[in-house]
């Protein structure tokens, strides 16, 4: 039997070069101890470390990733927790023993369902500081973070949608709209794609656009909120902010590719949300009308071969939120000489000491993300809106203002005082002066809980 031949040991297996060289360039995750709760942190105390953050950077290796959750303590270069208001809720999880405060989230089919950017607007802060452009391609952009150990979350995601919305279905059956099988299914169903996303503020930025100063803004809110955040006080060395207010969605019709063209045509809306109407009907304003309005002319321009897009924001109640609006309401309702248009924007004023704390520094955002450049129609008639839009450097080519037949007979104290005041009125509305101010009156709510009149004779 001839001798077998001498066989050399297997080298053990490495990782490839270009993959460890990677990963030698994240840094080690750094856990934080279950039982040790820090009341705050302070930039100068040991072992605090946090991630180094270049905002606007256009490579996100380099740019870094948002880092806010709660076993990376040290490492943090983020103030606030994710998910917005609903972070209270994961605490409430934790409480009662339905959540382990270490899970990390298996993000392995999270991946965005289409393609978002990037975009030049993403590398510019005055465009984009009121969410994280990144904030939906965490398993792309850091798979070796994730890799590695560290718990990063997304603070977008993206996805598609059927709305099945019933003022479409009339829409087929009048002749306003058709179904074309591709945007619009004979059913009334419209296919879109969306995203959520959340608020992710860099500070600075945010300080500039409401003309004051990084510390007296990050004073400003540690008041108002009674201390919920002493690391706006403690930490001026960590820059980005989760704030805990609610975030927006982004709604598509058409292909999203076409978003950037500004040949292709674009038609969208900026809605703050109104729960009131928007879900539930309520006819004292025209929030729901003028978004399936706007809904309805998103699917056409996308049925024409172009693009609509409506956002959605969380800003109830003009931000002040629905307890102070309805609060609102029973002001305009029972004050002397009932609900006016001449006293619309006083009654708010009068409850919440300001008529409205939307502002729109940080509206524009979203549609920056988006690579907008120019819209074709803006269905909206705030002047708030247009110009902080326009101000930010897009074009808007037509303002398109709501169809008087689709304003409910208790909302007209609404539009006629916002024309009156300024808003765009088109041609629709242009005639509307201090009489029709004064006339317009909305419907009355007796003490005795008897409406418009009833029982009388």
């Amino acid at each position: 039997m001839p001798p077998m031949e001498t066989l050399e040991p297997l080298a053990p297996r490495t990782e490839k070069p270009a993959k460890k060289a990677r990963l030698d360039k994240v840094p080690d995750p750094e856990f934080a101890e279950k039982d040790h709760i820090p009341l705050t942190t302070h930039a100068d105390a040991f072992g605090v470390d946090p991630v180094p953050v270049s905002w606007g950077h256009p490579d996100p290796a380099v740019r870094a990733p948002v880092i806010c959750t709660v076993r990376h303590t040290s490492q943090r270069n983020a103030i606030g927790a994710h998910q917005g208001s609903y972070c209270v809720y994961t605490g409430l999880a934790v409480a009662a023993k339905k959540l382990d405060p270490d899970y990390v989230p298996n993000l392995k089919l999270t991946s965005p369902v289409f393609k978002i950017g990037p975009h030049p607007s993403w590398s510019d802060p005055k465009k984009i500081a009121a969410l994280d452009p990144f904030g939906h391609l965490v398993t792309e952009c850091y798979s070796d973070w994730l890799e590695k150990g560290w718990d990063i979350r997304p603070t977008i995601a993206v996805t598609q949608a059927h709305i099945d919305l019933p003022e479409c279905k009339e829409a087929i059956r009048n002749g306003r709209l058709k179904s074309d099988g591709k945007i619009l299914l004979p059913s009334g169903q419209s296919i879109c794609s969306k995203a959520a996303i959340e608020p992710v503020w860099y500070l600075p930025e945010i300080a500039r656009r409401f003309q004051t100063t990084e510390q007296n803004l990050r004073q400003s809110i540690f008041r108002m909120t009674n201390g919920m955040y002493p690391e706006l006080i403690t930490r001026p060395d960590i820059k980005i902010f989760l704030p805990p207010i609610g975030g927006l969605t982004i709604y598509i019709w058409g292909d999203p590719d076409t978003i950037p063209d500004e040949d292709i045509e674009l038609t969208c809306r900026v809605h703050d949300e109104c729960n009131g109407s928007d879900v539930f009907g309520s006819d004292i304003c025209t929030c729901r009308p003028y978004l399936t309005h706007a809904i309805e002319e998103c699917i056409k321009t996308a049925q024409n071969g172009g693009c609509g897009i409506v956002i959605y924001y969380r800003k109830e109640g003009r931000s002040l939120g629905e307890v102070t609006k309805y609060l609102v309401y029973n002001t305009r309702k029972r004050q002397v000489g009932g609900d006016s248009a001449e006293n619309y924007f006083s009654c708010t004023e009068q409850v919440a000491g300001v008529q409205d704390t939307r502002f729109q520094a940080l509206m524009p955002d979203p549609l920056h993300f988006l690579g907008v450049t120019k819209i074709h129609n803006f269905i909206s008639m705030s002047d708030m809106k247009y110009d902080a839009i326009v101000g930010s450097g897009i074009k808007i080519v037509n303002r398109v203002e709501i169809p008087p037949e689709m304003v409910p007979d208790d909302a007209r104290v609404e539009i006629t005082a916002k024309v009156f005041h300024g808003y765009n009125a088109g041609e629709a509305y242009k005639n509307i002066g201090e009489d029709e101010l004064k006339a317009t009156k909305g419907r009355e709510y007796a003490y005795d809980g008897k409406v418009d009149g009833e029982g009388k004779d």
